[in-house]
């Protein structure tokens, strides 16, 4: 304890002191004491890896402006990529940390939210209106800032916040304070964004924010929570999110475990595991899963302009990841990379930063956002003085709620709907469908990675898949079917660069017979082809599951959509022949339509909310791609 307790006692009286980390890991019986030189790099792939025995090599502080490098829109304050070099790793007793922490209490000024609470639920109202309800995406999660001036030396004030946080917070995934020389930060995440050990990438979901009562937690509240439509519903559509990420980054996609409570000091969330397999370098798999759909939205690409459209000024940290990047015994990359929120920023001067956002999606009313953004920083207020302490954790504690037997039942009931493409264990080397195994499939993105998940969905069927953004030029030749993919936006329009160019390829494929599969914006405007007319829904169907009737068929499939096309009749003919169409009775939406080599669904097949989307895929993939006649194989043909 000697070389912390230095680092303890110059801290202490302001005096200078070189960049370490403290961070204690969820199931870790100690505290790891990282020590070292710090260097900003450009971009993640410079994040230094060396070679050598086992260990953490480096611990990254990536902010949120790095979302750039995958040509997203970000609001760019200038903050680094700053990197610890780690060249001492100590491994400590908690005990014995807590010990030589400061039990003082932490003094600030001035504190205020940057937006008011008026100010924020008029974002909320607009967000709802504006991009929600004009088919701008699914959830979007708009960030408010608590701003203080912290009185005496800035370390010492964060070092007595973290054991605040080590002894009053509880179920965090990291607990830490990481000093550069730069700046501070000092938080309790609750959410792994991602992991990777022996090849296994994982990553963790947290959606859902129930709120302790001051006498804590109340289990009949917690039942009610489980079953609120809007906290499922959020939580799902973070998971589809989630799972879109790990199709691009693991070979064979996600699989889901869960869901599970993870019981805080003054809250508690919903949550899902997802792990699936990787040979990626670990900075590509942190660069491709830039950033968690929960501090950010969906689709991910959209949201971060909704992000820049809302907020005024730029994010900083909070949104990134702190990374500790190692190597194990084999010399096998690993990373564990904890999302940065619930998390506060010391400068050198004494400002403090404690940022927090609320998830946005259609159930959303503006008085329960901004009660959730308050319910998110209480955990890192009470450590720094400016809220009220929970109950400090001991043998007269009450049981965890995630233990309740009908608690848990509550929470496995989620997963009665859901796809078990995704929750059930698939071989990597199953067969595919006769008359599919081996075909091309070209799926253009527009602006959706939903289009990940439908490639394994393809690929599950036998198709050798690629994915193409609707941006990039290319042939479409030598496919046997061309798959025209979601995005956000408006179909109707005549103007829009992605529109435009959407509504040409499928006015080519069409005119060239060329087997042809629309999903969801696709969809919309293949109909809009067709003749029919679209609409943009008075209620959005954003992470919704209906079931619905598919020529005759019922499914149960999930939507994200703020337009529909809609029909009076089953059956149309127009320029490119004879059209069936499957429609909603009630209000002539339309769900599906196929004819003579194309066929389109407005919902999402691929997604964890459409149990019967890979049957529906099958079916209409049969319909498109006819098996080849017995005698053409015996040609070799």
């Amino acid at each position: 304890m000697t070389h912390l307790s230095e680092l303890i006692a110059a801290a202490l009286t302001g005096a200078p002191v070189g960049p370490f980390a403290l961070v204690r890991r969820e199931g870790a019986g100690h505290v790891d004491l990282f020590t070292g030189t710090v260097r900003a790099v450009d971009r993640l792939a410079d994040v230094p890896l060396p070679d050598g025995p086992a260990g953490p090599r480096t611990l990254a502080l990536v902010p949120y402006r790095q979302v750039a490098e995958r040509g997203f829109a970000c609001v760019d304050d200038g903050t680094p990529l700053e990197c610890l070099a780690i060249d001492r790793h100590e491994r400590l007793d908690p005990a014995a940390v807590l010990d030589a922490l400061p039990d003082a209490p932490v003094v600030t000024t001035g504190a205020a939210f940057d937006v008011t609470d008026e100010e924020y639920a008029a974002i909320v109202g607009r967000v709802l209106t504006e991009e929600i309800g004009r088919g701008e995406g699914a959830n979007f999660v708009v960030r408010r800032t608590l701003r203080a001036t912290v009185q005496g030396p800035p370390l010492a004030a964060a070092l007595a916040a973290l054991r605040r946080l080590l002894v009053g917070e509880r179920g965090a995934y990291w607990t830490f304070l990481v000093h550069t020389g730069t700046r501070i930060l000092v938080g309790a995440s609750p959410e792994r964004h991602v992991s990777v050990d022996d090849g296994l990438v994982m990553m963790n979901p947290i959606s859902g924010t129930f709120r302790h009562t001051a006498a804590g937690a109340d289990r009949a509240a917690l039942l009610r929570f489980l079953a609120d439509p809007k906290e499922v519903e959020e939580l799902y559509m973070v998971l589809d999110e989630e799972l879109k990420m790990m199709a691009t980054v693991a070979e064979h996609g996600g699989q889901v475990v869960g869901p599970y409570l993870k019981e805080m000091s003054h809250l508690a969330h919903t949550e899902y595991l997802l792990a699936g397999r990787s040979t990626r370098d670990v900075r590509e798999v942190l660069r491709e899963t830039m950033f968690a759909p929960t501090v950010t939205g969906s689709p991910m690409e959209n949201a971060c302009r909704v992000i820049a459209r809302h907020e005024s000024g730029g994010r900083r940290y909070y949104a990134g990841v702190l990374a500790l990047l190692g190597r194990d015994d084999a010399g096998r990359q690993t990373l564990d990379a904890p999302i940065l929120i619930r998390t506060a920023e010391f400068s050198p001067a004494g400002d403090l930063r404690v940022p927090v956002g609320a998830t946005l999606v259609r159930h959303s009313t503006a008085a329960g956002e901004v009660a959730e953004t308050h319910a998110k920083a209480a955990g890192v207020l009470a450590a720094l003085g400016l809220g009220p302490q929970a109950p400090v954790s001991g043998p007269g504690r009450a049981p965890r709620l995630a233990d309740d037997p009908e608690v848990r039942a509550a929470l496995a009931a989620r997963n009665a709907p859901l796809a078990r493409f995704w929750l059930d264990q698939r071989p990597a080397d199953a067969p595919g469908r006769p008359g599919l195994t081996g075909r091309r499939a070209l799926i253009v993105d527009g602006e959706d990675t939903f289009t990940g998940m439908l490639a394994h969905q393809l690929g599950a069927l036998g198709l050798a898949v690629e994915v193409r953004p609707w941006h990039v030029a290319g042939p479409v030749d030598g496919y046997d079917l061309v798959v025209v993919g979601p995005g956000p936006g408006d179909p109707g329009s005549r103007d829009e660069p992605k529109m435009v160019t959407m509504r040409r390829l499928l006015t080519e494929l069409l005119a060239r017979r060329r087997p042809t599969l629309a999903v969801c914006l696709g969809h919309q405007l293949l109909c809009g082809l067709l003749g029919l007319p679209l609409h943009r829904r008075d209620a959005p169907y954003q992470g919704l599951q209906r079931e619905v009737r598919l020529f005759g068929t019922p499914r149960r499939v999930g939507f994200y959509s703020s337009f529909t096309a809609r029909a009076d009749d089953d059956r149309l003919v127009g320029a490119y022949g004879p059209v069936e169409v499957a429609r909603d009775e009630a209000d002539g939406a339309v769900h599906a339509v196929r004819g003579d080599g194309f066929a389109g669904v407005q919902f999402h097949p691929e997604s964890v909310l459409s149990p019967d989307g890979l049957a529906v895929l099958a079916e209409l993939l049969d319909g498109l791609l006819p098996a080849p006649a017995r005698s053409a194989v015996a040609d070799g043909a």
